[in-house]
């Protein structure tokens, strides 16, 4: 089987990006310094927006000197997914997520600045026959790829994919593109997680992605600090073999 480990020169303790899925910013702001530094970049997403001082716990993060991906997921008019970027790119965000259509990550692109943007193939708590339920008349695999070479076309710097799908990214679609990866499970997974299309870390860097996202098996840990060190092994295993 083709190994796809990625060459960008990104530093290896970069690559886990840990999903902050809390409640409110307090606990966000626990489970950071709990990290320390076995965590260097940082998801922030829905949950948190809706909880309040979003912003001010983004820039809170900058101060920690922590790299910031905020997941929200824009769809919308592209004048307003545009300035929804513009806003971001101004705060000194690292990566941003965007899940529309062509003209929206084209308006989006236009944008960016600074800032990395991602577009969305297919969630990994997705699968063929949810995306049946959706009306959408093509296999998962077809889907991912779709989506990431209109992506790139589109100006945006990579996607968001499960790693089962990326081995088929890196063959067809170029290097340059971003990759990504949520529903990574170090363990197996759980009968109650709502997460379907799930793989390792080691599986997913195998695969080609450039990052994995990595939330519950984290925040759920008897020891998060030490369950983010085991990862960060796992990630250096493969990028030092």
């Amino acid at each position: 089987m083709p190994n796809f480990v990625s060459d960008k020169p990104i530093p290896h303790q970069q690559r886990l990006i840990m999903a902050l899925d809390v409640a409110t910013t307090d606990l966000a702001r626990h489970l950071v310094m709990e990290l320390s530094d076995s965590v260097q970049f940082y998801k922030v997403g829905m949950e948190l927006f809706m909880a309040g001082d979003y912003f001010k716990f983004i820039d809170w993060l900058k101060q920690q000197n922590k790299q910031i991906f905020v997941d929200l997921k824009f769809f919308d008019v592209p004048e307003t997914v545009a300035r929804a970027i513009h806003s971001l790119s101004q705060r000194g965000v690292d990566f941003a997520t965007i899940h529309g259509n062509q003209s929206m990550m084209e308006a989006a692109a236009q944008q960016k600045g600074n800032l990395k943007v991602l577009a969305v193939t297919a969630l990994t708590s997705l699968d063929q026959g949810d995306l049946d339920d959706l009306g959408f008349q093509c296999s998962i695999a077809d889907l991912v790829l779709s989506r990431a070479r209109r992506a790139l076309q589109a100006g945006c710097d990579g996607v968001i994919s499960s790693g089962l799908e990326i081995p088929a990214l890196r063959e067809h679609i170029h290097q340059e593109l971003l990759v990504v990866s949520p529903g990574i499970r170090p363990v197996e997974n759980r009968a109650e997680d709502d997460q379907k299309r799930v793989v390792t870390v080691t599986d997913a860097f195998t695969n080609g992605a450039d990052y994995i996202v990595v939330g519950r098996p984290i925040r759920d840990s008897e020891n998060p600090r030490n369950a983010a060190l085991t990862i960060q092994q796992q990630i250096a295993d493969v990028f030092t073999r």
